[in-house]
């Protein structure tokens, strides 16, 4: 299933589903509809992560936040952090190898690098 995501409830659904890839798409936006069956058929095949879509021309906020600047964009978060953003079509191949990339990664990994970047932000000089 894909649900349609707001300002409204973005923050509710980054922080309470472990992955959710993210559709940012326009209804004029030829590409965007191409793909948006595409992403729908891999939404159905992986009942376990949540597949959201954002319309730009409704949430420019969430765009501008996000610094969309072409679209489709699509986003991955595992455990509220960003870990894949990029613009353009995916084919289902492609998509699906993502979703398996994803699913491997070893988060304790990442959150200790995030954690040692940013002590090293923290104590850089300005």
């Amino acid at each position: 299933m894909v649900m349609e995501v707001t300002k409204d409830n973005f923050t509710e659904v980054i922080e309470s589903n472990d992955i959710v890839i993210v559709d940012f798409w326009a209804p004029w936006c030829a590409p965007c509809r191409s793909f948006a069956p595409t992403f729908e058929k891999v939404a159905e095949a992986n009942p376990d992560i949540t597949f959201a879509k954002i319309n730009t021309e409704q949430e420019q906020e969430l765009g501008a936040q996000f610094q969309i600047r072409s679209i489709p964009t699509l986003m991955v978060f595992r455990e509220k952090i960003i870990i894949f953003s990029q613009p353009g079509v995916l084919p289902e191949s492609a998509l699906t190898e993502l979703i398996s990339q994803v699913k491997a990664l070893d988060m304790e990994q990442v959150h200790k690098e995030i954690a040692e970047q940013q002590a090293a932000t923290a104590t850089s000089p300005a």
